[in-house]
């Protein structure tokens, strides 16, 4: 469509005028042509406007800067100058609760980044954190217009800025449907939550072609940077769906567990589940034996609102759940070892993994209830050559760094610094509770007694006997279900059926705790 062809004839009076206006809104809304339309759904892809539609409440998007159009001259664009310049802004609701959206149009300019678009994002962008709303972008580009040259480029920079800007002051969450390369691809990164479509989505920073002349490795863009790469491998991406109805159905479902900023807290509902709920289940799902494995998720499930809860960074990771769930109506973030994945070991990728999300919670005033069931930091010389011990502190700084409510509960094995670690009482936990199932202690015992009574074991007639009955001495000495608790180090030994009712009481007194940092610019978290 050529810039002629937008232009209706000049209108003698108001009316005219308004119908002039009609038939430019309706050049915008109906986007450059049919067949770039149908080319979109060819690909099994939504357009930037039935994004939109699915995302907000029907009938409450309002529009801005829809008739924008870029100045630039040259290779051609002056001759293609379309309403839009291929991003659609501005702000509706979900669940009746203001929401500020961006959405790529990949019919116009391959959804690329120009200056007009630029500029776009930037308002909607600046609009979201001045009325302290949630925005979501619905990315779908092809990078940088490279006909604008580095004025495309400073688009970009302006975006970061912004970002980094929100970064802890309102939620932010990228949506991918499409391509997204390059430097483009650290916007999504700044943000706090990442949703990913498989076979349609991909992110990396440079593409196939670019790895194979640098490196001779071939791959797909899939292989390189699709959802379940990033979801499964990378963790880049807390979410993967098969179609972007699913994805942006989910979306709307984390946007009712989040505050509309930082200053709020998260919607609380009214929950049919009663709070004094017993759980009699819990007593077998966990067995006592330390070492037989068992699903946190069935857990989890037991004790919050309906058995209902939204985890993030699923497949990514997995000896740590990290998951948003509602006890009695009010948000709350959960952290908890996964016994059925590496016996629920701390390593690299969960101590960064559960890092990430404590900060989150405490940035949007979502208290955090820790559940351990944790033997130790895993050991290895790749753990400790990839800095476990950097890697690690990551996750202490922010739970120490955190002044929402927290809960720990001790379930069983609660070993060594993976145990201080985890929201322990010494780290500021607000409360701690154990089931009278649990083992706290620097080790476990039969490692404890090979230490401690090397001698003895060594000198005895029977080593293997000494051995056994020096583990039991030393359990029952330092590893009893109380002993924790007779130094004020558990707050109380709960029994597991009432947990529910426990967690619930503890949260609503802790409902007005206000706590401060020092004054301070910023920390310096390890990196």
């Amino acid at each position: 469509m050529t810039v002629v062809d937008q232009i209706p004839s000049e209108p003698a009076d108001a009316r005219g005028r308004v119908a002039e206006l009609h038939v430019l809104r309706e050049q915008a809304l109906r986007g450059p042509s049919e067949r770039a339309t149908e080319a979109q759904h060819a690909k099994g892809k939504l357009t930037a406007r039935e994004r939109i539609e699915l995302l907000l409440d029907p009938g409450s998007f309002s529009e801005v800067e829809q008739l924008r159009r870029h100045r630039a001259q040259g290779f051609g664009l002056e001759a293609k100058k379309p309403y839009t310049d291929g991003v659609v802004t501005g702000w509706g609701t979900v669940e009746g609760r203001t929401v500020f959206v961006y959405a790529h149009d990949f019919r116009i300019f391959g959804g690329a980044l120009g200056e007009a678009h630029a500029t776009k994002i930037h308002k909607i962008m600046d609009m979201a954190i001045a009325a302290g709303a949630p925005l979501v972008s619905l990315n779908d580009g092809a990078g940088a217009r490279i006909q604008e040259g580095v004025s495309a480029l400073a688009g970009y920079g302006g975006i970061f800025q912004r970002n980094t800007k929100a970064s802890g002051v309102i939620p932010q969450i990228s949506v991918m449907l499409g391509p997204c390369a390059g430097g483009a691809a650290y916007s999504p990164a700044l943000t706090d939550f990442v949703f990913m479509v498989r076979e349609t989505s991909q992110m990396f920073i440079t593409g196939p072609d670019v790895v194979k002349a640098v490196t001779g490795e071939e791959i797909t863009q899939n292989g390189l940077g699709g959802a379940d790469v990033h979801a499964e491998t990378s963790g880049v991406a807390h979410f993967a769906y098969d179609d972007e109805e699913t994805c942006i159905a989910e979306v709307r479902y984390l946007l009712s567990m989040l505050p509309q900023n930082n200053r709020e807290n998260p919607p609380t509902v009214a929950s049919e589940d009663p709070a004094d709920r017993r759980s009699d289940v819990l007593l077998d799902l966990v067995p006592a034996d330390g070492n037989r494995p068992y699903d946190m998720h069935k857990v989890i499930e037991e004790l919050v609102d309906d058995g209902d809860y939204l985890e993030v960074h699923e497949r990514w990771a997995r000896n740590i759940i990290c998951a948003l769930a509602r006890l009695d109506g009010q948000v709350v973030g959960i952290v908890a070892n996964q016994p059925q994945s590496l016996a629920g070991v701390l390593d690299i990728e969960a101590s960064e993994k559960a890092a990430r999300f404590v900060q989150m919670c405490d940035a949007f005033n979502i208290p955090i209830i820790t559940l351990l069931d944790v033997p130790g930091f895993l050991p290895g010389v790749d753990q400790e050559h990839g800095g476990i011990i950097r890697h690690g502190a990551k996750l202490l700084y922010a739970y120490c760094n955190a002044t929402v409510p927290r809960i720990s509960l001790i379930l069983r094995k609660a070993y060594g610094g993976a145990y201080i670690v985890m929201d322990s009482q010494s780290i500021g936990a607000d409360l701690t509770y154990a089931w009278p199932t649990n083992e706290i202690a620097v080790m476990g015992a039969e490692g404890a007694a090979n230490v401690i009574f090397r001698k003895q074991i060594a000198e005895a007639e029977d080593p293997e006997a000494m051995r056994a009955r020096m583990v039991k001495e030393y359990k029952a000495e330092l590893m009893h279900p109380y002993y924790a608790a007779e130094r004020g180090l558990v707050d109380d030994v709960i029994d597991p059926a009432d947990t529910r009712q426990v967690l619930i009481r503890s949260l609503a007194m802790l409902r007005t705790k206000h706590a401060d940092l020092p004054s301070r610019k910023h920390g310096n978290p390890p990196q």
